[in-house]
């Protein structure tokens, strides 16, 4: 980020009705230990630019990995002439509203940065997690992986913005496999993400994760196969927060419901009409977008085009309030979003993505959600999922699940799986976990967009209780 970012803004002489350039510079580290042993480890700093211009309401952008003043120039350049082939076939007129000032700083909170003793220390308590996952002969494998990611931005615009924003971002993912015959199970922490320094990858958590995945992983290979009926469902923050993700997230972004992404990843069964009138869950359910969690996975002041992050109910006692939709696109839905644009790099425009999705706590204890029920299944940790066009219809397989019997937790179950449809299922939430059931989770692969764009969102959540979902038992 070794730039003068006004300057280099005031050397291009814009023609422009208003000119931004976004700098993202990224230092990305992993770390993969395979059964007591470092694999070979991968370190990447990425760089560059995007200029963007309006010109007669018409956006339009070009990137750059040279950030020198000629470099700069010559995306402007580019961006000058997209505009003005792009105006002909624009399907709206934006103004500068879509680009507000915006000024100030954010950074990650964090105590330590990953420096050299700070890696090697960290790879030892890798190694020693997957040695605490070694607690049987019928153990096969054991990973222990890490991605460590700082991210620094700065934006500045004709308009007078000039922010900067740094994130520091982790990812944790241990898991153990182990087989019986013919069966196979694999248990894994379920990936932990959040925003931190290096006190992220705590030793003690580490290999108490891996202490309790290598015992639970033998647990499913003397279980019984998951029952096939229609039962009450607790879901655990570790499998909801995918359900989150893709039932509620995808579904609600505006630009997907405009039609924009129908190609990538399917469109939505929401229409515009819907916002301010459908009963998208129970009067239990409260959703909100909230960018400004401390350690959430996407946390943050300013979208990638200024605008500012607040915390707004998506969801209110059950009705669809408002859409995952940036500045540009309510300005053409003409329906109320967030400060959702967001970029996976210097080389992509934003687009409206997912940031802090999150259920808001209820009231209930996981012991009241639990002897509530005669009959039941309580799943932890997302194993497969699959979604159908329309984000609709849907089906998730678990890792981990145990049986509910007259309100209490009765034996362990494996290939746990459940499905449904997106409004009917969380119109059946009935129970809702207090502040001591709440946790961060979240997605360090978001993918949307062509060409695609891969990037991070944060889900924080209550357990939650779910009445007449459709439960079965996948291969024995």
């Amino acid at each position: 980020m070794k730039v003068n970012a006004r300057k280099s803004l005031e050397s291009l002489n814009s023609k422009a009705d208003w000119t931004g350039i976004r700098f993202v510079e990224e230092d990305s580290r992993t770390l993969f230990v395979r059964d007591e042993r470092l694999e070979p480890s991968h370190q990447e700093i990425n760089s560059g630019a995007m200029v963007e211009v309006l010109v007669d309401g018409q956006f339009s952008y070009a990137a750059t990995p040279d950030t020198s003043e000629l470099g700069l120039k010559r995306a402007y350049q580019k961006a000058m002439g997209l505009a003005e082939i792009a105006k002909s076939w624009k399907l709206t007129n934006f103004t500068e509203e879509q680009r507000p000032k915006a000024t100030g700083s954010y950074s990650t909170p964090k105590a330590n940065d990953l420096d050299t003793a700070g890696i090697e220390q960290l790879v030892q308590n890798l190694v020693d997690a997957t040695k605490a996952m070694k607690t049987s002969d019928e153990v096969m494998s054991r990973h222990a992986y890490i991605m460590h990611s700082q991210t620094k931005m700065r934006y500045v615009s004709s308009s007078g913005s000039d922010f900067e924003q740094n994130f520091t971002q982790n990812l944790s993912n241990l898991s153990v496999t182990a087989q019986r015959g013919g069966d196979v199970q694999t248990r894994s922490n379920g990936m932990d993400v959040g925003q931190a320094g290096a006190e992220f990858f705590n030793r003690e958590k580490l290999l108490k994760q891996g202490t309790q995945i290598g015992e639970q992983v033998l647990e499913l290979l003397s279980a019984e196969n998951c029952p096939s009926e229609t039962m009450d469902v607790i879901l655990a923050p570790s499998q909801l927060y995918l359900q989150i993700h893709e039932s509620i997230g995808h579904p609600l972004e505006i630009d997907r419901i405009l039609g924009d992404e129908r190609n990538y990843a399917g469109w939505s069964f929401v229409n515009l009409e819907d916002f301010g009138k459908l009963q998208y869950g129970s009067s239990l359910l409260n959703v909100t977008f909230d960018p400004t969690l401390p350690f959430e996975m996407a946390s943050y002041m300013y979208d990638d085009t200024g605008a500012r992050a607040d915390k707004q109910y998506i969801i209110k006692d059950g009705q669809l309030l408002r859409g995952l939709g940036s500045l540009e696109s309510q300005s053409r839905a003409k329906i109320d979003g967030v400060a959702c644009a967001r970029a996976t790099s210097w080389n992509r425009p934003p687009l409206d993505r997912m940031a802090n999705l999150n259920i808001e706590p209820g009231t209930s204890s996981l012991k009241e959600m639990i002897s509530s029920v005669e009959r039941g299944i309580l799943m932890d940790t997302n194993k497969s999922w699959s979604i159908d066009d329309y984000r609709n219809k849907f089906q998730f397989g678990c890792e981990y699940a145990q049986l509910i019997e007259n309100g209490e937790i009765t034996k362990t179950v494996k290939n746990p799986n459940y499905r449904g449809m997106c409004t009917p299922f969380w119109n059946s939430l009935k129970g809702v976990g207090n502040n001591e059931t709440f946790e961060v989770w979240g997605s360090y692969f978001c993918g949307k967009a062509e060409p695609n764009q891969t990037i991070r969102v944060g889900h924080a959540t209550p357990y939650c209780l779910f009445s007449d979902v459709e439960v079965f038992g996948g291969a024995k």
